[in-house]
């Protein structure tokens, strides 16, 4: 069999699966086979069988790399044995440490720790303490360990604080060359009400031009954007470690950010009534929210004030309201904003994006870090405002880089892939919508379904499986084109601050303004090797990037693989700050939504908390049930009694996990379970037997089962009565071998015994 290299990626419950370096299928080790090896090790496997299904199984010939990160979790004193329980459970084991390796640590303290020692066939990893982060308890722990769980940088190095430290307070004269001033145009900066960095800022005003045929009649749009390659240089400390962290990690109440404050949250942010440096994409937009002409150039510039989403709604929504009076020198301005918007938007519709309206949430912390409670964050008119005048920026920059053939890094979005396209096509054509996607769809066919099903109770969940039918978006160096926004090039060029692509894109900008052209630097190949994604070639060795192509690749790679790094460690935090406040609602009921349907049960979103738990399927009463892959539905055999998305349920809280990250639900009978079957019972039975039911409707979901079970104890007694001797005609009278015939067939016609409570099938 064919021998594999690759990382094993550990699973909960013991045994792991080696993720192969070539992006083949992933290859199976079972718990035996994980005994000496940990989660993130590189191994050299043997393909030794296939299952059923066409999986690989293997067998590991030799370990290649340990895992040198320290792992994190709390130190546990059992039976005079001390050993730290991993807080990341793929790591599959505990970890031996001798009385000599705890340090100043105690008993339930979290600790991280460095192995000594690594797991064999007969022995558990042995290890030490090197860090004491505290008790579990303490306030921000739980980002403590993701940042570490997660191996995101969180220390600045002391070369890059001493750099940050040299920077000036204020803008020098030297700072201004070569510049247009703009510190007159009353630009101003609109974010959330917990920002804290600065990094565009907008003005609009109508522009006409020309005469006849060629006149143009629209807006011209300044987008203003910190310039941050201004301070951050090439091969310098500060470069390199934001770099290395390629983005800003944002949790509740704490932000990692990817440069040091001075510079976030100062020489960078463009803050009110401050002279600051800026990149400027300067637009002419017409009437039909089409970029007739752009133009790129560094510029000083003054914010004329800082302002909320929810200010700006405000003035837009009543221009002589008490919000519009604070800010009457700006309404004239904030005006045209939204009549550009209004444009942009038009054209957003013309050209077929895809636009999913989807409910986020914002977790809000007391001074402890414990949720106080969740509440939707809803996206107004500001909002989407600002984020169409940075989408056209972005255009413009892709555009710019693309027309000039320079080598830089876009953000790429492709369609579904072929598996993922059939299944969609499916799942449409179960639902019988009359809607469905081609072969080859288009963004257009998206928007479609979605608008068409916007105002279903299953909303959400069409919604959820048209995104994840779609690529997960990647910088990479070779432009693709963006198919949920439906733009043929598109680049990150709006947040230098929180991403390094944007920074790299600037850089290039300037480049290009300057007659040159922007080259990497070679120390940037000195990242680990990227997996590779499927459906996608193999990825570059970064040592062996020689060419200017590649080494972009390498970047994006890179960039792209510390997004995602940076998504996971921050929903790991939310999800344990949710587990951390639903263990206060244990036993409580609620109501809420089926949100997804799974082959083990239902998970639930609960509308007061937008929280959301598993229903698993031992908790939904003595029934088989059979997963409908095509139609995202659970469906009991026997009554068919059916769980679909966009159901609505009632739940109790029955048990929450905090390091497993999982809540569990269980249905409350009374108000989902008992409507439902006796639904069924009703679709069941037919005539007058089913007026006779619906007249006596039982009470609760046990009345209904047990119902069921009564009816069933009625067909089979009457089974047997017909095939007893007694019931048989006089004339024929039955013989021996005649009885034993008819008890025969009598057992013949009996069901199968009742599977256990649960049992899935």
């Amino acid at each position: 069999m064919s021998e594999v290299e690759g990382r094993v990626q550990g699973h909960r419950d013991g045994h792991g699966f080696l993720t192969p370096d070539d992006g083949q299928l992933d290859i199976y080790l079972s718990a035996q086979e994980m005994q000496a090896v940990m989660h993130g090790d590189r191994l050299r496997v043997r393909v030794l069988r296939f299952d059923k299904r066409g999986r690989p199984e293997g067998k590991v010939l030799e370990i290649l790399e340990r895992k040198k990160r320290p792992i994190i979790g709390r130190l546990l004193l059992e039976s005079g044995v001390w050993l730290v329980a991993p807080e990341d459970k793929r790591m599959g084991q505990d970890i031996l440490i001798p009385k000599n390796g705890i340090a100043n640590a105690t008993a339930g303290q979290v600790v991280a720790v460095e192995l000594t020692e690594p797991p064999s066939l007969y022995s558990q990893p042995v290890g030490r303490v090197v860090e004491v982060l505290g008790e579990i308890d303490d306030p921000g722990m739980e980002i403590e360990i993701a940042v570490r769980k997660y191996e995101v940088p969180h220390r600045f190095s002391a070369e890059t604080l001493a750099q940050a430290a040299k920077l000036p307070d204020k803008l020098r004269a030297a700072d201004l060359k070569q510049r247009i001033d703009l510190r007159d145009v009353p630009l101003v900066t609109i974010d959330g009400e917990d920002a804290r960095d600065f990094d565009d800022a907008v003005y609009c005003e109508p522009h006409k031009q020309g005469r006849g045929k060629n006149a143009f009649n629209g807006w011209r749009l300044l987008v203003a954007i910190a310039d941050v390659s201004h301070y951050v240089k090439p091969g310098e400390p500060l470069d390199a470690d934001a770099y290395e962290r390629a983005t800003s990690v944002y949790f509740p109440r704490r932000v990692i950010p990817m440069l040091p404050e001075k510079l976030s949250n100062g020489l960078c942010s463009l803050n009110p009534e401050q002279d600051r440096l800026a990149m400027v994409c300067d637009m002419l937009i017409d009437a039909e929210g089409e970029t007739r002409a752009y133009q790129f150039y560094p510029a000083v510039i003054c914010s004329h004030a800082r302002l909320t989403y929810t200010e700006v709604a405000a003035v837009l929504g009543n221009t002589h309201g008490p919000e519009a009076a604070k800010r009457r020198e700006l309404v004239p301005h904030l005006l045209h904003l939204h009549e550009v918007y209004r444009a942009l938007l038009a054209q957003r519709a013309k050209r077929g994006a895809v636009d999913f309206e989807t409910t986020e949430t914002q977790i809000i912390c007391d001074d402890n870090g414990k949720i106080e409670k969740i509440v939707p964050r809803t996206r107004n008119e500001a909002h989407r405002l600002i984020e169409e005048a940075m989408l056209a920026a972005n255009v413009c920059a892709a555009d710019f880089i693309a027309g000039a053939k320079q080598s830089s890094l876009f953000r790429v979005h492709e369609g579904p892939t072929p598996e993922k396209r059939a299944a969609l096509q499916a799942y449409l054509r179960a639902l019988g919508l009359g809607l469905g996607i081609s072969d080859d769809p288009s963004p257009g066919e998206f928007q479609a379904v979605a608008a068409a099903t916007k105002d279903r109770p299953d909303a959400q969940q069409i919604h959820q499986m048209l995104l994840r039918s779609m690529q997960q978006a990647i910088y990479t160096g070779a432009n693709a084109g963006h198919f949920g926004l439906a733009y043929p090039a598109y680049t990150h060029f709006t947040s230098p601050i929180r991403r390094y692509p944007d920074l790299l894109v600037h850089r290039v900008i300037k480049a290009m303004l300057g007659g040159k052209r922007y080259l990497l630097d070679a120390a940037k190949m000195e990242v680990p090797e990227p997996p590779r994604r499927p459906g996608r070639a193999k990825p570059i060795n970064p040592a062996q990037a020689s060419t200017e192509p590649e080494r972009w690749e390498v970047v994006g790679a890179h960039c792209s693989a510390n997004e995602r790094r940076a998504d996971e460690a921050s929903r790991d935090v939310e999800a344990w700050l949710k587990c951390r406040y639903m263990r206060e609602h244990l036993g409580e009921e609620f109501s809420g939504v089926v949100s997804a349907v799974t082959s083990f049960g239902l998970f639930v979103q609960l509308d007061a908390l937008y929280v959301e738990g598993l229903v698993h399927i031992t908790e939904l009463g003595g029934e088989y049930f059979r997963f409908d892959e095509v139609r995202q539905e659970l469906r009991g055999e026997r009554t068919g009694i059916r769980y679909a998305t966009g159901a609505r349920v009632q739940v109790q809280v029955s048990r929450v996990d905090l390091d497993g990250r999982r809540i569990d639900f269980r249905l409350v009978p009374e108000s989902g379970e008992a409507r439902l079957l006796s639904r069924a019972l009703r679709d069941k039975q037919g005539g007058a037997e089913s007026s006779r039911s619906r007249s006596a409707q039982p009470a609760s979901a046990v009345e209904a089962l047990a119902q069921v079970q009564r009816q069933d104890r009625e067909l089979k007694a009457g089974r047997r009565k017909a095939a007893s001797p007694k019931s048989r005609s006089p004339k024929t009278g039955p013989s021996a071998g005649q009885g034993k015939t008819g008890g025969a067939a009598g057992k013949r016609g009996t069901p199968k015994t009742e599977a256990p409570r649960g049992k899935r099938r």
